[in-house]
Formats: C-alpha cells, structure tokens, sequence
C-alpha cells in the first residue's frame, strides 16, 4: 500500500488535502501538468457520450497512465491509494463480504488489522457504502483508493464472475438431486430410455446446459467439448484456437447432461455404442437483442461414456470480407484473380480449424451474383448462404461428393464447390469438372501449398491433369490477434527475432507488442484471429515442374522465386505490423 504522495506542481507549488477535495481530477492533472487542456476536452467529451469517470477515460485514451490518476486522487480524497494487481487477498478477508455486496459498491476488503478493515474503492466518499460494510462485518472501515479498472478485475477474481456466480447456483441445486434419479445402468440392454429423458429433464440438468451453451457465446468460444473420464468430467472452450478447461460437473450428471445434449439435437439417447451427428437450434437474447444459436453436435463412443462436441455456427461472425481476412496484398491479388477465372481448380489447404471454409465462403460470396449459378457440396453445410444451392452429404443413402458432384455437371453450373477432396473418385470428377469449363473451388488437408500437387498424384490423378487443370493452391492457418484494448510494447532480444527468420539488418528496428491481459480478452492478451496466408500461383513454369515429377521442395523453391509468400513469413509480417506475437507465429508456421 502507498504513502500518501505528494504531487509537485509548476513553481514548486503543492496543494492542502482541502485544496484537493475541492478539485476535480482533470483539475487536479492539469495542475499537476501531466495532461493538457486539449486531452482533457477530449477526456470529456468521451465521458459525455459513454459515460464512466474523466479519469478512465483519460487512462483510455493514453494521455496519463493510471499509477498518475491514482496518485491524484489519493491526494484528492486523502486517503492512500492502492494497485490491486500487486496484491494477493487472502481468501478469510474476501469471505467477510458477500459478493452482490462488493458488486453493489465497486469495492473489495484488503485486509484485517484488529477491529478495522481495510477496504479499496475508488470512491472513498461513498458513506452508504461504508456504512453498509460496517454493519455486515461488524468492523470499522478504512477506505483506499483504487482504480475502477482494477477493482473490477479483483472483483471478478475473488468474487467470482456472473458465470461463476451462476455456475454456483446450478452446483448448489444440483448437489439436492437424489443421484440415484439419474444413475443409468450400464448394461445396454437393460437401459431405459424414460428413466434417461426423465433425467435429462431435471431443472437443474437442463439449467446446466443452457448455461454451458449461452456461456460459449459469451466467451465467443468456437466450440465446446463435453468429456467423461474414469474419475472426472470436465468442459472445456476452444476460444481462439485455445482450449480451455470451464468446469468440472459432477460425476453423477455424466448421462443426464449427454442425454439432455443429444435431445436437443434429436439423436438417438438409447444409442450409446456408434457416433452420432446432429443439430441444435435456440433462440436467446444476447446484449439486448434477439439471436439465433446454431450448434453442429458430434458424439463419439470413448472408454468412460460418449464424448460431446458442439461447434458454435455463429453467422454474424463469419468474415465474407476477403481485404479483412489477413491477406497480403500480392496474395490477395492473385486469389481474386483466381476465382474470377471462368474455368479451373483453386484449392485450400490446411488442418482442420484453420478457417478454409470461411476463406471459400468468403470467395463465392465475392463471385456470387445473378448471373451465376454457384453449387456447392458439403458435410455439413455449416452456413446458409443466400443465392447459392447448397447440397448436405449424406453417406448414409449414398449421397457423397463424388455422386453430387456428378449431378451437378447436369444442373448446368458455373461455380462448383466442393466441401473436401477425400478420394480418387471425387478428385477426378473435380478435375475434369474443372477442364471442361467450369471454377471448382475445394479443400484438401496438406502442410503448405506446394506439397498440395503431390497429394493429388498420390490419390493417383496423373500430372498432366494436374499441370492443366489447377490454377491457384492456398495453404492457410489461424493465429491470435494481440488485444487492441491491452496492447503494449514488448523488449525481445535482437537474437530471439533473428531466430524466427526476421533479417539482420530488419531485426534491431522492428518493435514488437504483446496482451498485457484485461476484462476485454479475459485476461489472456489475445482477442480475436487473423489468417497466415501462403498463396502459390500455378505459372508455366510450375506446370513443367509438374509434368516432369518434381517434388514439393523443388515446387516450393520455384514458387518462391515467382513471388510466394510462405506461412512464415505471412506471420513475420502480422509480427511487424503489431497485429501478433513471435509465440503465435511460432506455434503455427515453421521455417
């Protein structure tokens, strides 16, 4: 905790703790020639349209750092102040206060000295608030001062955050279940699919998962996983890429939650030995507004019970902007000159995860207009695109890529899309769909672009169909965005950039960020992903290399003298315009 401090203002002036109260903390910075009248109208002008303290906004902004508002307003109210974020609260103090309580006020205990509390707010003028403590804790109160940030964030931290508080609630109620309601017998033949939906239908149960699927939203998760072991079962988010472990429901509940899953997404609950695929559709009100919530549900039979996984299919999140999703200008230029050709192969590769279909998606839209007829084959049509006829696979009646792709040569298309060359079959037909004057676009699962020719002739397509029908090969992967909200400079050494292929000469110039961490990205310093690119035009010269049975290495070394940018240094480029770090990139691409 801080002594008291005192500000030096111009001509070695200081001020009285009266004097301060009587001023405002723009004032007080002014004063204090840490801001200029300028900063502080804008400070203003922020405050009038969002609300909030100047001082925030002023922290926000950039104009003073939020040490300096602190050391004002301790002066200001006469109190210490306090960073919060240097402090680890010991759990006996934090249990003193409820916690609607601390949210009520903005406010967290710090410590215990005999008979008084000290307590951090960032209004230590609040006698209601004071008064309030004292009369649940029975303790005289010591106010400090903190910032409303960092209360915010302790708050979160000790308090729990809603989720967590409601989270609670759910374990509470569930922990009054008699388990022997939801006990289901293990013997398959035995099972009784009434006694299952019953369980499923427990309030609590249902509660539970409807909090698991709205708290994905929130979190902006991709997916969520549901998983049995022999003594635990957990949930887990995939948020950016990143998994990350939720929570730990009770055993007991490990069918009642399945078969409450795989109800809302009309799957058989008595099947329990095959996977299993379906849908959830929900509506919810989400920041005030109404939304639809689309899940793409996969069970799979695992040694302990079925493993559940639900990806998110949030539309107002799919990227149809081509300039937004993190193509080089060279790379850009040649895709869209791609798939503006009226006949060929483009191809995009890459593990799943890494956004192809989102780049697919965001191609045909570019193309798509009344003059085209645009068809596509899926497994499973994740977006509903309007203009486009989208065809769902179904393996199970026969109805694959290869026997669609057949019926859409007699539908009479421009544009074909194909969800994924898996076989020969399909990748032949795709092939000669492309030679006889229609754009096929498709994915493959390959490391980069060049090695993309060599898994077509593996799958046993000759070369010189190869060489004439692909045009364009795109490898692509995913990284996290640095958080524009705790973006700050980062020190690495000079050593550390040349060992990820940035040049001697680049290497001492270039300044590096990271996530410091806050409320905005949960404390992990990344918010939201952008795309490595590595594009790979199909020149004359490539098409001989083809032909003649060169190997990936020899393609690559072709392509990269023609002007390919490979995935490395796609994100040595996002690490120079500060959108990323060296981890991110590191985790993702090789040299």
């Amino acid at each position: 905790m801080n002594q008291r401090p005192v500000l030096q203002f111009s001509g070695n002036q200081t001020l009285s703790n009266g004097a301060y109260m009587a001023l405002k903390i723009g004032e007080l910075l002014l004063k204090a020639q840490l801001i200029d009248q300028n900063q502080l109208d804008k400070a203003l002008e922020e405050q009038k349209q969002s609300g909030g303290r100047v001082g925030e906004h002023l922290v926000g902004l950039g104009f003073v750092s939020e040490e300096d508002v602190l050391d004002c307003l301790s002066q200001q109210y006469g109190v210490p102040s306090i960073n919060l974020r240097h402090f680890d609260i010991d759990e006996s103090i934090i249990r003193l206060i409820p916690a609607d309580v601390a949210r009520k006020y903005q406010f967290t205990p710090v410590s215990k000295t005999g008979a008084t509390l000290t307590v951090a707010m960032s209004d230590p003028t609040n006698v209601f608030a004071m008064d309030d403590i004292t009369f649940i804790t029975g303790y005289r109160v010591e106010p400090v001062v903190a910032s409303e940030e960092a209360l915010r964030e302790a708050i979160d931290k000790y308090f729990g955050t809603t989720h967590a508080i409601e989270l609670k609630r759910v374990m509470d109620d569930l922990s009054t279940v008699d388990e022997t309601s939801l006990e289901i017998l293990e013997d398959e033949e035995e099972l009784d699919v009434a006694d299952l939906e019953a369980s499923a239908d427990e309030a609590p149960v249902v509660r539970l998962v409807n909090l698991i699927l709205t708290d994905a939203l929130k979190r902006a998760a991709s997916d969520i996983h549901i998983e049995p072991y022999e003594k635990s079962f957990r949930v887990r988010f995939r948020v950016d890429g990143v998994l990350y472990e939720i929570m730990n429901p009770p055993m007991k509940l490990k069918d009642a939650i399945t078969s409450r899953i795989k109800i809302l997404a009309k799957l058989d609950i008595a099947e329990k030995r095959l996977p299993q695929d379906g849908r959830i559709k929900l509506k919810m009100k989400f920041q005030g507004k109404p939304k639809e919530l689309d899940y793409r549900v996969s069970t799979l039979p695992t040694l302990h019970g079925e493993k559940i996984v639900l990806r998110l299919l949030d539309k107002e999140n799919l990227m149809l902007d081509m300039t937004k999703l993190g193509f080089e200008k060279a790379s850009l230029k040649w895709f869209e000159e791609a798939i503006f050709s009226p006949y060929g192969m483009v191809l995009v590769t890459g593990p799943t995860g890494s956004g192809k279909t989102n780049t697919l998606y965001s191609a045909i839209s570019r193309i798509n207009t009344p003059e085209t007829n645009i068809m596509t084959a899926e497994d499973p049509v994740e977006f509903q695109l309007m203009g486009i006829n989208q065809v769902q696979m179904k393996e199970s009646i026969g109805l694959n890529f290869a026997s669609a792709l057949r019926s859409f040569l007699r539908q009479d298309p421009n544009i074909v899309l194909v969800g994924e060359i898996r076989d020969f079959e399909t990748a032949e037909i795709a092939i000669k769909a492309a030679l006889t004057g229609h754009l096929v676009l498709s994915t493959l699962h390959t490391n980069d672009a060049p090695s993309t020719i060599n898994r077509l002739m593996n799958m046993g397509i000759e070369p010189f169909l190869v060489a004439t029908s692909v045009n364009l090969i795109v490898a692509q992967r995913l990284i996290r965005r640095i958080c524009q909200n705790c973006k700050e400079p980062e020190d690495v050494p000079v050593q550390a950039l040349l060992n990820v292929g940035f040049l001697e000469a680049e290497a001492p110039n270039i300044q590096l960020f990271k996530g410091r961490g806050c409320e905005t990205c949960n404390q992990r310093g990344y918010k939201g992903r952008v795309g490595l690119y590595e594009v790979m035009k199909v020149s004359d010269d490539i098409r001989e290399l083809i032909l003649s049975g060169a190997s990936a290495i020899e393609l690559r070394r072709r392509a990269m003298e023609d002007g390919m940018v490979s995935l490395r240094e796609s994100g040595l480029q996002k690490i120079r315009d500060g959108v990323t770090t060296i981890e991110e990139v590191v985790r993702e691409t090789t040299l």
